[in-house]
């Protein structure tokens, strides 16, 4: 079972996201979402979309 429980901000000034996977907590970054499978799809749709916005602008570049 994997639920969203939101996000906070690294020090670095990133976007960590926390989950409840099976019953543990667990932060993922951004970058590591496909190494977590369902968690990507566990995700709301604002989340959703702006990760898609940072992936265009970081394509810009």
């Amino acid at each position: 079972m994997i639920k969203y429980m939101g996000t906070r901000k690294s020090d670095e000034g990133s976007v960590i996201y926390i989950f409840l996977i099976n019953g543990l907590q667990k932060e993922v970054r951004e970058s590591a979402l496909k190494q977590h499978p369902g968690c990507y799809e566990a995700l709301p749709a604002t989340a959703k979309a702006r990760i898609s916005a940072n992936r265009a602008w970081l394509q810009k570049l």
